[in-house]
């Protein structure tokens, strides 16, 4: 068991996070990391780009002028593609981007990033952050004490002054452990975690 350093909100030191080998000594893999990016942008994406084509354009179905005798090329619809207001030739349609991962790799991504991070010293952990008003100067006072700026918060539970607090700081965004993927822990040089949100997650990545 690797153990990490925990800090309260009054910076003072708690008892130190366990933390087991089998998450923090995941070797980087950034092949895996990378599909994995991909696959959750791919998810994101909402695919509702569309354009018309010729079944889809008002206009006659009349035949424009008859076949032969008119010294003109033989036109059949006035919604053709190749006419002013016709209809688009193989254009963008309505879609989802989404792409397979398998759960295994995902969580291997996922468990590759923490550990990381962890080598690194860029994931920090707080035993608890409940912040006692919902003002954003307060936080943000507390975060440049610690020398943190640019980070991405997850907790286990989210409260209300914490939600208030961080939601005008600039660069900090704050995040459920649910919702914790690779691309949100890559966005961000730092990261802050709250006990149980680590807790929860191993359980998740290694349980």
């Amino acid at each position: 068991m690797a153990k990490m350093k925990v800090i309260r909100m009054d910076q003072t030191e708690a008892e130190p996070l366990e933390v087991s080998d089998q998450l923090a000594g995941t070797p980087f893999r950034p092949y895996v990391i990378r599909d994995a990016v991909v696959y959750h942008r791919a998810k994101t994406r909402a695919g509702t780009h569309h354009t018309k084509g010729r079944s889809d354009v008002s206009g006659s179905t009349r035949k424009l002028f008859k076949q032969k005798g008119t010294g003109n090329a033989r036109q059949g619809s006035i919604r053709a593609p190749h006419r002013r207001h016709g209809g688009v030739v193989f254009g963008p349609l309505y879609r989802s981007h989404a792409i397979g991962m398998n759960k295994k790799s995902r969580k291997l991504a996922l468990a590759s990033v923490i550990a990381e991070k962890i080598r690194k010293n860029s994931l920090m952990v707080v035993d608890s952050l409940e912040p006692k008003t919902h003002k954003t100067k307060e936080l943000a006072q507390w975060l440049k004490k610690l020398e943190l700026n640019k980070l991405l918060i997850v907790v286990e539970d989210v409260n209300e002054n914490l939600v208030l607090a961080s939601a005008n700081l600039p660069g900090v965004e704050l995040i459920h452990f649910t919702q914790l993927n690779v691309y949100n822990l890559l966005r961000y040089p730092k990261a802050l975690f709250t006990r149980g949100a680590v807790s929860r997650i191993q359980e998740r990545l290694v349980g």
